[in-house]
């Protein structure tokens, strides 16, 4: 059984920084592309960063980059995020997640994912 652990969510002020983790079980956990996502109230899901499989690439939404970082340990199991700059309009609940198959899409779209985390809530407050 697949489970996906998300931590690091809390409250800063507007220009902070936060590192979320994300660990993972039940699966062969390098073998699949993962990726972080939030949503904000009474919207959809939607993806901000995915990570290959071995770390070496990764892709990020224009509203997080430069600011945000993903980044993955394969020996721990875990995936992070390091966010910088926070801004107001990033409150949300984060998800991290596992791609449907190893070695699956490169995508965004959480359909594509099978495997969540029950998320982490980041609050910044201006």
């Amino acid at each position: 059984q697949v489970q996906m652990v998300e931590s690091g969510g809390a409250s800063v002020q507007a220009g902070g920084s936060l590192r979320l983790s994300c660990t993972a079980s039940g699966l062969t956990f390098a073998a699949y592309p993962l990726g972080w996502f939030r949503q904000f109230p009474e919207k959809e899901r939607e993806g901000i960063s995915i990570i290959s499989g071995s770390g070496g690439s990764t892709y990020y939404v224009d509203s997080v980059k430069g600011r945000f970082t993903i980044y993955r340990d394969n020996g721990k199991n875990t995936l992070y995020l390091q966010m910088n700059n926070l801004k107001p309009e990033d409150t949300a609940m984060y998800y991290c997640a596992a791609s449907r198959r190893a070695f699956g899409m490169w995508s965004l779209l959480p359909q594509d994912y099978g495997y969540w985390g029950q998320g982490t809530q980041v609050t910044v407050a201006s």
